[in-house]
């Protein structure tokens, strides 16, 4: 039971040294809390609950604008404490929800202008959408840094929008990134000046939800999608995005979807295998990037949630590889900058959306459908780097001018991109499954050649083949609609994968991924009647996998993917053959002495 204990105790540490690498995604951060009252509750027993936690907890909760008080939502500085105490108290009672007020920020950033050709618009082949409509008549609002009207913005149409962050009506860019994804958008085009944009004849709607710093709080998000979908936005924007799920952001935008709002948002640059929120929610199109290449853009996340892609840019090789529009200038007033990121992919489907919205196609859903139906598929996509392909603004079009749509396009959709491809359940579950085989069937093998000392009917044993070789690697990529992924990846992964997977990355870790895990559990667990059977079918796995892995995959973290890399992964693998033979061996000698 010691043995047990200190081997529990040595993987807990392990784990929380991991889980408290700084890298880690997905951590929101705040600093103030949102409380979201009941609708049925009266100003006066607001008022009432409101004076309540200001005698309490000594903050005073304020409207977080002009609009707050109708949808009876207020803030309130504090931390994760103080969110812990009122959702225990009394206050749950009166609330819909109190959660914490994340800080989201743009997922772009600024360089010096530039002028280069737009690749990015011939990549979508957006002239033969052009042919038959450039968005006239649809509103598309920008929920970002603001959008300042440039010179290139003259002749595009706006709406009345709203400055969350300020509280007043002018919803003027002190960024950059709001104007330039507004360029994307609208630009204005054919008028002897500048570059174009996608949806042209369009109106835009700006709604800064973002500081000059290029951060905004999802209170100030939430407002605005509401706002958007309750002055006639006929799709929104977001090029921006964060950590954590609220209640607050959720309800919004389930309320503008249910109005007829098509929701589009950058799925974000951490190139980690799950998009971010506000992308991730179920009725939010998520956008990945590609580069000029079509490949997927370095930075971009990918994997679970990840709806389409869009040009976002790469400027690996200097601006030409960005995407061009035209932004502010602290200098001069306004200049063309080339930008990359998914917030400059996110507007490429706003502006698709604001096209297919203008030819008569209102259902949100239906306008998600055609764009994910038109899409251009890339195949052994295993990781959903692109979700249903790359955007393709002409045959969406054509798509949605169809007053019928076709059935044998819909069921080859169903086929390459919806319910009956495994990549609607799975981001990268499958990609490694020969080699997966492989590890298992090694396993299997090894233990084999060691069948005079092993029980090979054990449960306990073929457990620690399994774990230690592929894990359950069928559940590592499989994600659930807007469950987290993080324990399908953990459960999903070896024990030699393991490491990796805690800190969200495809690399094995070298504390992992070698004799120490193995070492250890023999150490520990050699005495044990039926768990020693365990500790010796694991280090047999984990030889098997680190073999595969050499000799197929030998990614490392801080050794890379080179010559380093596999001879580590080689020795390890010996010094796990000959633990196991050791450990098998003594297993085997300690046996026959009991029954003796």
């Amino acid at each position: 039971m010691r043995r047990l204990l200190l081997v529990g105790l040595f993987l807990v540490g392990l784990i929380w040294a991991l889980m408290s690498y700084p890298g880690l995604a997905n951590r929101g951060e705040y600093q103030s809390i949102v409380l979201d009252f009941r609708e049925d509750l009266t100003d006066a027993q607001i008022e009432s609950e409101l004076s309540t936690i200001a005698q309490q907890y000594g903050v005073i909760p304020r409207p977080n604008s002009i609009f707050s008080k109708t949808d009876h939502v207020y803030i309130l500085d504090g931390n994760s404490q103080l969110l812990k105490t009122l959702r225990q108290s009394d206050l749950k009672d009166y609330t819909e929800s109190i959660d914490a007020n994340y800080i989201y920020q743009a997922f772009a950033v600024p360089n010096d202008p530039g002028y280069v050709k737009q690749w990015n618009l011939k990549s979508i082949s957006v002239e033969t959408a052009w042919d038959q409509t450039k968005g006239i008549g649809v509103t598309v609002a920008v929920i970002d840094t603001g959008v300042s009207q440039v010179p290139d913005l003259k002749k595009t149409k706006f709406v009345a929008g709203y400055d969350f962050v300020n509280d007043k009506k002018d919803a003027s860019d002190d960024n950059g990134h709001g104007t330039h994804v507004a360029g994307t958008i609208a630009q204005s085009t054919n008028n002897n000046y500048g570059v174009a944009g996608i949806a042209y004849e369009a109106s835009l709607m700006p709604l800064k939800v973002l500081s000059a710093s290029g951060g905004g709080t999802i209170v100030d998000i939430a407002e605005a999608i509401r706002f958007a979908a309750d002055k006639g936005a006929d799709v929104i924007n977001m090029s921006l995005g964060g950590g954590g799920d609220t209640a607050i952001l959720r309800e919004a935008i389930d309320y503008a979807h249910s109005k007829g709002v098509v929701i589009v948002a950058a799925a974000g640059n951490a190139n980690t295998n799950a998009a971010s929120y506000p992308a991730r929610y179920p009725t939010v199109i998520a956008v990945s990037a590609t580069d000029s290449s079509g490949l997927k853009a370095p930075y971009s996340n990918f994997g679970a949630g990840v709806d389409i892609s869009a040009p976002g840019g790469s400027k690996v090789n200097g601006d030409a590889g960005g995407i061009l529009q035209e932004t502010i200038d602290p200098e001069s007033g306004s200049a063309f900058a080339s930008f990359q990121g998914t917030s400059m992919a996110a507007p490429h489907v706003a502006g698709v959306a604001a096209l297919i919205k203008s030819v008569g196609v209102k259902d949100p859903d239906a306008v998600a459908e055609i764009l994910k139906r038109s899409a251009h598929a890339i195949p052994d996509d295993t990781l959903n780097h692109f979700g249903a392909g790359l955007l393709n603004a002409g045959e969406a079009v054509k798509l949605a001018q169809r007053e019928n749509l076709d059935v044998k396009d819909f069921l080859r959709w169903l086929r390459d991109n919806g319910y009956f491809n495994l990549k609607f359940w799975f981001d990268g579950g499958v990609v490694a499954l020969l080699p997966k085989i492989a590890m298992v069937l090694g396993s299997y093998l090894l233990a084999w050649f060691l069948r005079g000392y092993l029980p090979l009917a054990s449960l306990s044993l073929g457990s620690g083949l399994v774990l230690g070789s592929s894990g359950l690697f069928f559940l590592r990529g499989f994600y659930i609609f807007d469950l987290p992924q993080f324990p399908f990846r953990v459960l999903g992964s070896s024990i030699a994968e393991l490491g990796g997977a805690i800190q969200g990355s495809a690399l094995l870790n070298p504390i992992f991924a070698s004799v120490l895990i193995p070492f250890c559990l023999v150490a520990f667990l050699l005495g044990h009647a039926q768990w020693k059977w365990f500790a010796i079918g694991s280090t047999l796995g984990v030889a098997s996998c680190l073999a595969v892995s050499a000799a197929i995959d030998p990614g490392m973290a801080w050794l890379g993917t080179g010559m380093a890399a596999r001879i580590f992964l080689v020795i390890n693998t010996l010094l796990c053959l000959g633990l196991g033979y050791l450990a098998a061996k003594a297993a085997h000698s300690g046996t026959r002495t009991e029954v003796l």
